[in-house]
């Protein structure tokens, strides 16, 4: 195996190893020596790759926010200023699938707020603040244009990002159990009607056959 293919499987490794412990045990709860066992290598390996710890750290959530995808369908369809009942509904797949399917991410960056503040808000500054900025104007360009009821902007793509993020997690503690739905399309689904029920009662909910293409051929 050539050398560099080897460094970059090593480095992926001890990124994945570190993402996992990290996200489960924060970060001052997670030493080098664990990683590197966890990860298969040594610890003189794994600081052949990173600096320190806290380079660690960073190289790992910068990998795992870079997996964090906006559809392009989403990003053209907020660039033409679509109707609400087809954008809503992709910014909540998007945030709800993060739940689901990167869950590590969203540890990470609690850990990063709670033990590496105020570099943590660096970070989310450069990382997430452009896609949240987009929704805000998104919004902003709806209320102004008289599609969704005129609210605070920036308290709706707050409120709207929160409830994709932590619905589940509320509901368990109001009722108990998850709430109960065939798919995530019709847990999408639900959370749309709720906020476009909210923001103008009058918009019916998913007239076009654009909000959800090829559904046909989901579960």
């Amino acid at each position: 195996m050539p050398l560099a293919q080897k460094n970059s499987k090593s480095m992926d490794k001890i990124v994945l190893a570190a993402g996992r412990l990290f996200s489960r045990q924060g970060y001052h709860g997670t030493t080098t020596r664990e990683i590197a066992r966890f990860a298969e290598v040594s610890e003189n390996t794994l600081f052949r790759h990173f600096n320190n710890k806290e380079d660690l750290f960073w190289s790992v959530l910068r990998s795992y926010s870079s997996g964090l995808q906006v559809r392009r369908d989403l990003l053209e369809g907020i660039a033409r200023c679509d109707p609400p009942e087809v954008i809503l509904p992709k910014i909540i797949e998007l945030f709800a699938d993060t739940v689901n399917f990167r869950p590590e991410l969203l540890r990470l960056v609690a850990v990063a707020f709670l033990e590496l503040h105020p570099k943590a808000d660096r970070f989310c500054v450069e990382h997430f603040s452009p896609l949240i900025s987009t929704i805000n104007g998104y919004l902003e360009m709806s209320i102004g244009s008289g599609r969704i009821r005129k609210l605070d902007s920036t308290m709706l793509t707050s409120a709207l990002i929160t409830t994709a993020l932590m619905h589940a997690e509320i509901y368990n503690l109001i009722g108990g159990n998850r709430p109960m739905y065939a798919n995530s399309l019709e847990a999408h689904r639900a959370s749309a009607r709720f906020w476009l029920d909210i923001l103008n009662p009058r918009i019916p909910v998913y007239p076009s056959p654009a909000a959800f293409i090829g559904e046909d051929h989901i579960g």
